[in-house]
């Protein structure tokens, strides 16, 4: 927790005055079977009404002063403990969103998930029990151990033997459980990564009538889950009646002697009352003590997680003095080399190539040719393993991240929309883009022709994922919300394959003609979308093939050629 304390700064005050409150409200407990105990054996004893009277004030004062400052402990440890989790939560989440590609490899999206809501709960809820019952029960115990000393120090000698084999029993079960609740956080994950991937595919699980299939992966995991949280329980459902073994045994120890104190005039009634009192209090301490150290494994568990996340440093590195602008839009592949963590096999090898501002690139090759890793190294989503990739003219991890991104637009293959309006969503690009702007911009991708036919145009909502759009519509309105950041860079990874050659031509030749100062490299399927750009590559398990215009490729490249011909022969059979 040392790691994370910092993020109570804000918080200060409460997880301070928390704690206070809770001593407080113990003391006021800890008053109340004394005061009983004169009302006993002075009181009743000596009938006398008016200390009875005073003395039951005094208590019912107590009563409600401990309540009170009970409320108020509550309230600051539940200000502390929600308020820490909160911090924690957003610098966990912050992290996250400064991790590479490659960073975010080693992490599954469900496990993140749970991280940042799970993982974050657990730690503030035992924040919060940190700072009141890990509080109150120690206190308790030792203030109560201190009045039934002062009461009959020698029927005390009781808490001598009860106290340390309470203590054994709670540390035997809670090293036994330990490893179950990190065991259960795994668990936690998995049954949330196939809630994830099945609600996220919902429409291919219906369609292929796979409903059933995937209710028995989820069964199976449901029940790892529910089989790990319950030999988890079983373990800790064992201080109950232990603790209660003990608690009984050590009244029934105390009324025996205790009463045999009475009879021979040595102890008062009263007295004996209080010290069960101060028994009981005794022995729940010690079981509020267990409840607390089975919640503070769940939290170590938690705080490990969460510190795995913020201690992974991000493969991205900037200088300490970056360039912040991008002079233009050229690229050079400089001897690059590139292989993803972990693999023994370079990705990218030997990679040599230049394009000069306002050129456009197009990018083809067969299925796992490694295209889309080519151009992810120029926005920096990953880092050359070797070689150099410069843009402007510089080394692309020489620049100020943000400007790099600002200024390298990326459409990528999976396109995303976000749950809201239009035009919120078109303001990625740019937060100040105005409805002129933006309009333009959807002209240019050719998405103002399905925008302008809905009534509420750009405050018509979208939904999670854009799925009330079509494939080739969340295309088009994706290249739009990367022109509004009017970037020196455009990359289309493989952008329009849901868009028909007519309207693939058309934006083409926006490219062409209207945004011929902007960079542009495509990834393609067809040759058509890149048949007229300036130059191609031709990608083949992880090489330049070949690198030349359409005429060129026809002539020396066998395998563009044969891309050509298969698909002018899908188009005559068409």
């Amino acid at each position: 927790m040392k790691k994370l304390l910092p993020y109570m700064k804000k918080y200060i005050f409460f997880a301070i005055a928390s704690p206070i409150l809770m001593i407080l409200e113990v003391i006021a407990d800890i008053v109340i079977p004394y005061l009983m105990s004169r009302i006993v054996d002075v009181g009743i004893a000596n009938r006398d009404i008016d200390y009875i009277v005073k003395v039951g004030l005094i208590m019912a004062g107590s009563a409600l002063l401990g309540m009170l400052f009970g409320i108020l402990s509550s309230h600051c440890g539940a200000k502390a403990g929600y308020g820490f989790a909160a911090e924690i939560r957003l610098a966990t989440y912050q992290k996250v969103q400064k991790f590479s590609f490659a960073n975010l490899d080693n992490f599954s999206v469900s496990s993140l998930i749970t991280r940042l809501t799970n993982d974050c709960n657990t730690i503030g809820q035992v924040t919060m029990m940190s700072l009141r019952m890990a509080v109150r029960a120690p206190f308790l115990m030792l203030f109560a151990v201190y009045m039934a000393f002062t009461i009959n120090a020698s029927l005390a000698r009781i808490f001598a033997v009860a106290i340390p084999i309470t203590a054994i029993a709670i540390f035997i079960i809670l090293s036994k459980a330990r490893p179950l609740f990190k065991k259960l956080q795994t668990r936690v994950d998995r049954v949330n990564a196939i809630i994830q991937e099945n609600l996220v595919g919902i429409r291919v699980v219906k369609s292929f009538n796979r409903q059933e299939h995937e209710e028995v992966r989820f069964e199976e995991r449901n029940k790892d889950l529910k089989d790990t949280a319950l030999s988890a329980v079983s373990k800790i459902i064992l201080l109950m009646p232990i603790a209660n073994l003990i608690i009984y045994s050590v009244t029934i120890s105390v009324l025996w002697f205790g009463g045999r104190q009475v009879v021979v005039g040595t102890m008062g009634g009263g007295e004996l009352i209080s010290f069960i009192t101060y028994n009981i209090q005794i022995l729940m301490s010690l079981m509020m003590i267990s409840f607390f150290f089975m919640q503070l494994l769940r939290g170590s568990a938690s705080v490990g997680r969460v510190l795995e996340v913020m201690r992974t440093k991000s493969e991205i590195h900037e200088e300490k003095n970056p360039i912040n602008e991008v002079r233009d839009g050229s690229v050079r592949f400089d001897n690059v080399y590139f292989r993803y963590p972990g693999s023994p096999e370079y990705a990218l090898k030997n990679i040599n190539f230049e394009i000069k501002p306002g050129e456009t690139l197009g990018i083809i090759g067969s299925t796992g040719s490694s295209k889309s890793t080519l151009v992810q190294l120029l926005p920096r989503l990953y880092d050359v393993t070797e070689g150099a990739v410069l843009v402007g003219g510089e080394d692309v991890r020489n620049y100020n991240l943000e400007v790099l991104r600002d200024q390298v637009a990326f459409v990528l293959q999976k396109n995303i929309l976000f749950s809201g309006t239009l035009r919120e969503n078109m303001q990625w690009g740019n937060e100040n883009a105005t409805d002129e702007q933006i309009i333009d911009a959807l002209k240019q991708a050719q998405a103002w022709e399905f925008v302008s036919k809905l009534e509420d145009g750009l405050e018509h909502r979208v939904e999670q994922g854009g799925n009330n759009f079509s494939g080739g519509q969340k295309q088009r309105l994706s290249i739009a919300r990367s022109l509004l950041k009017s970037p020196k860079i455009i990359i289309l990874d493989d952008s329009t394959s849901a868009v028909d050659m007519t309207t693939d031509a058309k934006i083409q030749q926006v490219f062409k003609e209207e945004l011929k100062e902007i960079t542009t490299i495509i990834i393609a399927q067809r040759i058509s979308s890149i048949q007229k750009a300036d130059r191609i590559i031709v990608m083949n398990e992880g090489k330049i093939e070949s690198l030349g215009d359409h005429e060129t490729l026809m002539e020396n490249s066998p395998i563009y050629r044969e891309i050509y011909v298969s698909q002018q022969k899908g188009v005559v059979g068409e």
